[in-house]
């Protein structure tokens, strides 16, 4: 499925489940962002584990708005209450078959099943919603937590990928 097709789906972009609220990101949320991507304990297993300068942090907020610009959907800022505790959503993959799902949760929030919440409820959301066939989730090898979030969840395994000059576990999930 194309860009284009799955914009024309027109899904709804605020989505509620037992705990979160998911709302496409703002503006207003780049001090969060900023604050959660400086996190060495949340860069850890990237292959440059260096934290992002505010300006990557920015850009990163400015990717993710434009993507539901163009899209329709992206990935979601993701509130317990009040409280912003992370992001995540599908987003259109230019190196994989498939929507790319990622998720972030600042550390302060780890480990209350956000992860797993977030994950369902955005595998709901693209195959009901958006129309997907196929949903990727990539992890590296060293991060034994997002794996399992991605396994409970119901993905599988497919094949180690070169992501970024770094070996990455493809797991995939589809109808």
């Amino acid at each position: 499925m194309t860009g284009a097709e799955m914009r024309a789906t027109q899904p709804s972009a605020t989505r509620k489940t037992a705990r979160l609220s998911l709302h496409p990101p703002e503006s207003p949320d780049i001090d969060f962002i900023v604050d959660m991507f400086s996190r060495r304990d949340l860069v850890a297993h990237r292959p440059d584990p260096r934290p992002d300068t505010p300006e990557e942090s920015a850009a990163r907020l400015a990717r993710d708005m434009a993507h539901w610009k163009d899209h329709g959907f992206g990935r979601w800022a993701a509130l317990a209450g009040e409280n912003l505790v992370g992001f995540g959503g599908v987003t259109v993959s230019k190196e994989f078959e498939g929507l790319n799902l990622s998720y972030h949760l600042h550390p302060d929030y780890w480990g209350h099943g956000f992860a797993t919440e977030l994950v369902t409820e955005t595998i709901r959301f693209a195959f009901e919603d958006v129309g997907a066939c196929r949903i990727v989730g990539l992890v590296r090898p060293i991060n034994p937590t997002s794996r399992r979030v991605l396994e409970r969840c119901g993905f599988s395994f497919e094949q180690e990928v070169m992501l970024h000059d770094s070996p990455t576990h493809l797991y995939a999930l589809g109808r």
